[in-house]
């Protein structure tokens, strides 16, 4: 690009050119986009991860189009119709959709209506009737009646076509017929006659006869219609009020009240319903899907983003259970590492019913292997398992905690757990993956595709080099933001470091197995193919406890050491004291360290990881329990308040689990008590919730919540051992009308199930 864009990405982006300019110039040398954020602050002005990830884009989206520039210049100069002005057009030209409309009537196109009457020598008749001069259309065509046009109507006929052609690629005629599809355009659906009684068709029946606004279909409602249409269910179809576009274009290219203008009134129908109207629906129908996909990607990075920074429990030793009946309860031992201690199963719940012999084999696992706290899965037979561990006396403390499993089937069947264990089958290897979630989610989740995690909205409909670009991204966000212990890390948890490539991350481990943890960043330099540009870039995310140095297991970058010994030297002290000893910190003054290259805002940075080095961001775990006496959808009454956790939020409202095995839907109007546009302005991805039931429908598994009355309630502190958890509550008299929730409305926003 070599920044002949900065201006325009400065001005798109409200942001300086020096700020433009040093994003491309860091980019360009390799730097990531968390060490540019995080360690390149003074370069940026303090931009965040997002609006440095826009700059790339919007650099990206530029060199695409010089590119493409590149090809329209090459291809209309072959042509021989290159001109000093159309060159100067295309080079000033900044947006995509523009290039193409200068470049189409240059392209070469397949045979045409209009190409074929220019063969037969009928565009000069096009040129003198499109002048719509006081001519006599019928006398000017006889004088082109040969061995290829037989007669008058003919000639008029292949004038209209080249004509139609003409207004079809005409700017001006496109960007109004854009402009109104941009204010009236509505998007419509239908279902097709021969599916309509078809099972699967009735999950689009609210599509069958469809139709609002474009600009107020939401996202979420265009990604249903469109997969209703590629299951062959529906058509779907974007579209204006003919007559206005035909009198709309007519305003503009009409000159005149005589016989030629009426034959270009005839064009100028046929150009909107032949050839403008499809092209322009093409492109809403591309626009509208690629803003929906942006806001599903959106909405699923941000789920993405919540459930990787979900609270770990930390260095612990634990039991995890992946439970189930008829083939019974998974258990597993993990040491405080995750490292995978014994397996045994157990059948306490139907049809073995071994309730007593589940018992004690719990208990004896928890004595032999001094464990500490017990996660059992969220699947088929969760209720009844945790009931299990909660009714256990294990004569100590020991924490039970309700674990997300989504996506741990996936990771136990995938190479990477087969790597991990060559020698265990899929079930042990998804206990495991259980467990490590429990004593840290994010180590564990970046070993699975992130679209097997179960937060996304219609994540197999958008484009997936764009959903699996974004998805990366959070994950080597998060995983930079809380940073890695490069002794303890596995290889795949370390790919995703800033700089540090699947290769690199290999040599990582390799030579950690080879020569042992990990004893100074410096080691680092050691290992093989990682070289002085991949250090500068991982240096400051990976962590390595008890190390000589303190700030080796600090977010302070080696290349900041000196600015540390400095402060320490300032105030008379070894580094290790000015860690431990806040008073000595207090008498540091921030502005005497500021350099040329080291700004106020790494010196801020550096004091305030001196004062907890090597600290975890993310909050603490709390524990969580459903309701006593609700285990099925059944026991579910209108009125009745719930615990529930948040399990996923999308643009139309949250799903709350709360204990039956199905969750129920906060629609967004019932999520506070105030307007918001946004879910996640209320609830965050594993919140703790309290919720009021508003209806159920068992024969459709839909239950409609409300966090309107009760209110967000998260927990304040984790529940004693042995305490009773939350009793469901029911008014003597509800002040909610159970269809309150008006499912006429919420069931625009299941099209197609969650």
């Amino acid at each position: 690009m070599e920044l002949k864009y900065s201006r325009q990405i400065a001005e798109t982006l409200n942001l300086s050119l020096k700020q433009i300019s040093s994003i491309y110039e860091l980019h360009s040398e390799g730097s990531t986009i968390p060490f540019i954020a995080r360690y390149r602050k003074e370069a940026t002005g303090n931009l965040d991860e997002v609006v440095i990830g826009n700059v790339i884009d919007q650099i990206k989206y530029f060199n695409e189009l010089e590119k493409r520039k590149e090809t329209v210049l090459k291809t209309i100069e072959e042509a021989g119709k290159m001109t000093p002005e159309l060159r100067q057009r295309i080079d000033d030209c900044i947006n995509a959709t523009v290039l193409e409309d200068i470049y189409l009537p240059y392209k070469p196109k397949r045979k045409t209506k209009a190409s074929v009457a220019v063969e037969k020598g009928l565009e000069p008749l096009a040129a003198l009737l499109f002048a719509q001069e006081a001519v006599n259309p019928e006398e000017e065509a006889v004088k082109y009646i040969n061995e290829q046009v037989k007669d008058t109507a003919e000639a008029l006929q292949g004038a209209r076509d080249i004509m139609a052609e003409w207004i079809a690629e005409n700017e001006q005629a496109r960007n109004l017929v854009r402009k109104l599809f941009t204010e009236e355009a509505t998007v419509s659906s239908r279902v097709l006659t021969s599916k309509k009684e078809e099972a699967d068709a009735q999950k689009y029946r609210d599509y069958f006869d469809f139709k609002e606004p474009l600009s107020q279909s939401p996202s979420h409602r265009i990604l249903a219609i469109r997969r209703g249409e590629k299951e062959g269910f529906l058509i779907m179809t974007i579209n204006i009020e003919k007559e206005t576009a035909h009198a709309e274009l007519k305003r503009v290219l009409i000159k005149a009240s005589n016989p030629a203008a009426r034959q270009v009134e005839t064009a100028v129908e046929d150009a909107y319903n032949r050839l403008l109207q499809p092209s322009i629906e093409t492109e809403f129908r591309m626009a509208s899907k690629t803003k929906a996909d942006e806001e599903a990607i959106r909405v699923f990075a941000e789920n993405l983003r919540q459930l990787l920074l979900a609270s770990p429990l930390g260095h612990k030793r634990v039991m995890a259970i992946d439970p189930g009946f008829r083939t019974g309860c998974k258990v597993v031992c993990l040491d405080e590492h995750g490292t995978f201690l014994k397996y045994v199963t157990i059948f306490p719940h139907a049809p073995q019913n071994d309730w007593n012999g589940a018992v004690q084999t719990i208990k004896e696992l928890v004595a032999r292997y001094d464990i500490e706290a017990i996660g059992y899965g969220n699947g088929t037979a969760s209720k009844e398992t945790e009931q299990l561990a909660r009714g256990i006396d294990f004569g100590k403390p020991v924490s039970v905690f309700m674990v997300n499993e989504s996506g741990a089937s996936i990771y136990s069947a995938s190479e990477v757990a087969r790597e991990e264990f060559p020698d265990e089958d899929v079930t042990v290897r998804g206990a495991i993956s259980i467990g490590r979630r429990l004593l840290d989610p994010l180590s564990e989740l970046v070993k699975i595709d992130a679209k097997s995690i179960g937060v996304g909205q219609y994540q197999h409909d958008v484009n997936q080099n764009r959903l699996k670009e974004a998805l990366d991204q959070v994950v080597e966000s998060c995983v930079n933001y809380v940073g890695v212990d490069v002794n303890t890390a596995s290889k795949h948890l370390l790919t995703y470091v800033s700089g540090l490539s699947a290769t690199v991350a290999k040599n990582v481990v390799e030579y950690r197995t080879k020569n042992g943890g990990f004893k100074s960043r410096d080691e680092l330099k050691k290992v093989s193919m990682l070289g002085p540009k991949a250090f500068e870039q991982c240096a400051g995310f990976l962590r390595i406890p008890n190390a000589v140095n303190p700030l080796d297991n600090s977010a302070v970058h080696p290349e900041s050491y000196h600015v540390v010994e400095a402060m320490a030297a300032k105030v008379n002290c070894t580094v290790p004291e000015l860690i431990t000893n806040a008073t000595l910190r207090k008498q540091i003054r921030p502005q005497e360290f500021v350099t040329e290259t080291i700004g106020q805002f790494t010196i801020e940075d550096i004091l305030k990881e001196l004062e907890k080095p090597g600290r975890d961001p993310r909050s603490p775990i709390e524990e969580f329990r459903f309701a006593e006496g609700i285990s099925t959808m059944e026991d579910l009454k209108p009125g009745m308040k719930v615990p529930g956790i948040v399990t996923n939020i999308t643009n139309f409202g949250a799903f709350v689990d709360v204990g039956v095995k199905q969750d129920g839907l906060v629609h967004i109007s019932h999520l506070a008590n105030r307007y918001i546009s946004d879910p996640n302005e209320a609830v965050k991805l594993g919140q703790k919730v309290m919720a009021t039931v508003l209806e159920v429908d068992t024969a459709r598994k839909r239950i409609a919540l409300s966090l309107k009355e009760a209110g967000v309630q998260p927990e304040k502190r984790n529940a004693p051992t042995g305490q009773k958890g939350p009793k469901a509550t029911v008014p003597k008299q509800s002040p909610l009308n159970p269809f309150q929730a008006k499912l006429m409305e919420l069931k625009k926003n299941f099209e197609g199930g969650k």
